[in-house]
């Protein structure tokens, strides 16, 4: 991991995120890469997260461009319409959570013409909460393991 660091991560979590109703596991290449840094885990999290939200763009764009390829309507109708009255905190909870439903919420935020800066925003702040957690508690498992182990 780290051979290939911060533009591995980086192009990793891009990747995966740029993805539309498949889930990658990109995360794994973030955590890999934080254990594998563990003095800089943190700016390990920030690279991947800036990564994992402009991936996010392809669902935006598709949204956007009036893509009509949506399997769960009446999610996808939920969604839009959590978009059209609560937009920033939409995208910034569907973000922090880790789930597939962000993609959805791309979708949505992009067919209602919402402004792509603040999703942008949301979506950036959200996943940067996410993979900060996640490297931060993959670390500290390392370290309470390894004192198990050794």
């Amino acid at each position: 991991m780290r051979r290939y660091g911060y533009p591995g991560v980086f192009f990793a979590s891009l990747l995966a995120n740029a993805t539309i109703a498949l889930p990658v596991p990109g995360v794994a290449v973030t955590i890999g890469t934080a254990l594998a840094l563990p003095h800089e885990w943190w700016l390990v999290a920030l690279v991947g997260a800036i990564g994992e939200a402009l991936g996010e763009s392809t669902a935006y764009l598709a949204g956007y461009g009036g893509s009509g390829v949506i399997e769960n309507r009446r999610l996808y109708d939920r969604l839009h319409n959590w978009m059209e009255r609560h937009g920033m905190a939409t995208v910034f909870v569907l973000s922090v959570i880790p789930n597939p439903l962000i993609d959805l919420a791309g979708l949505a935020a992009g067919a209602s013409k919402y402004p792509y800066y603040k999703f942008m925003v949301a979506c950036w702040l959200g996943k940067t909460i996410k993979t900060l957690i996640i490297c931060w508690a993959a670390i500290n498992s390392a370290h309470w393991l390894l004192r198990f182990l050794v």
